[in-house]
């Protein structure tokens, strides 16, 4: 098949739109689903025509190797609309490039880039009046593919599944997280999948985090596997510290995964003059940072939260609070990026694609 031949999909409307019960004033996140969802097989070695179906349930064989063998990879998007209502999406490329990356580390079919993205402007055009308009709500879009093909064997799916889903929705989270930092587990190991969006990175993230909530803490640090000496991600995010004037962000690995927002941030802080430095930072160092005063802010970076600034951290049964700030990097890299995001400031970068 020829991966640059956009493809004709199949559109198929709902009979009853779900829109007017929801109430678009309070969206909690994800729980809610938009009318229509896209979906695409994998069979025979190639993927199949798209199309575009009411959003509804899927039925699988109970051998269907996603069961067994986890065979599942994910991206996280948002569209918005601006105050013209253009409907806008932020680095789609990048969510597109960056499944095929895990999908290969899983020994998945990759997507072809029409599939990928005429698949989700079509599904974005017909599902226009979903995306919300209140400041901070977006339309959250999840792209996941898995196996679907049948058998018991340990061994790589025939048959797969490409499906995006969409689901209006509110801020992701509200005021600043005190975190842990994580001293027994790991979320992810040398030569492992940490750097791909697989389903089961999240599935081990859980229980440790479940661990950290109930000692009083809403998010856990993840440190390196071997030592447990370096900062590596902030739950299901990048991590950002601020020591002095200067933000640090570990490097990507096969441990941390290449975050879209992680990205962005690094090249608007250089634009803002904000020096970066992109390097391993040790738990030593963050604490004596604490300790000395020099430490001014932490914050998580992902496509959901954007930015989610943290409070405080828990380490080996002490506790370090961070200062109050009043001009904060975490605010201003924020305003930033939803500025472009929403189209109400220039897109220098050449990030923001306007759905026609």
């Amino acid at each position: 098949m020829d991966i640059d031949v956009s493809p004709t999909i199949k559109i198929e409307k709902t009979k009853h739109s779900k829109i007017n019960e929801v109430d678009f004033d309070n969206l909690p996140f994800g729980q809610v689903l938009s009318d229509h969802m896209f979906v695409c097989d994998f069979k025979n070695g190639e993927w199949q025509q798209p199309k575009i179906i009411p959003y509804q349930n899927i039925s699988l064989d109970p051998s269907s190797k996603i069961f067994h063998y986890g065979q599942s990879v994910f991206e996280g998007m948002k569209a918005y609309k601006d105050t013209h209502g253009k409907v806008l999406l932020f680095r789609p490329i990048d969510n597109q490039k960056r499944i095929n990356i895990s999908a290969k580390r899983l020994a998945m079919p990759e997507l072809p880039e029409a599939y990928f993205m005429e698949g989700l402007k079509a599904l974005l055009k017909l599902e226009s009046d979903w995306i919300p308009t209140i400041d901070g709500s977006s339309l959250y879009i999840r792209p996941f593919v898995f196996a679907t093909g049948n058998g018991f064997h340990a061994s790589p799916a025939n048959e797969y599944k490409f499906i995006i889903a969409c689901s209006p929705s509110g801020a992701y989270f509200s005021g600043k997280l005190k975190v842990l930092i994580e001293q027994k587990y790991s979320r992810s190991a040398n030569g492992g999948v940490g750097f791909a969006k697989a389903g089961g990175n999240y599935a081990g993230q859980f229980y440790p985090t479940q661990l950290a909530v109930e000692k009083g803490y809403q998010q856990v640090i993840w440190t390196d596997d071997h030592k447990h000496e370096y900062i590596e991600e902030a739950g299901a995010m990048n991590i950002f510290i601020r020591i002095g004037d200067t933000l640090i962000t570990g490097p990507t690995s096969d441990r941390i995964l290449d975050g879209i927002t992680r990205k962005s941030i690094i090249e608007i802080a250089k634009d803002e003059n904000i020096k970066v430095e992109v390097r391993k930072i040790t738990v030593r160092e963050l604490v004596e940072a604490a300790e000395n005063g020099t430490l001014k802010e932490m914050f998580g970076a992902g496509t959901a939260a954007v930015i989610s600034p943290i409070s405080g951290f828990g380490y080996q049964d002490k506790d370090y609070d961070l200062p109050e700030l009043e001009n904060t990097y975490a605010a201003r890299l924020k305003k930033r990026i939803t500025d472009i995001q929403y189209n109400r400031a220039e897109d220098k970068f050449g990030w923001r694609v306007i759905i026609e």
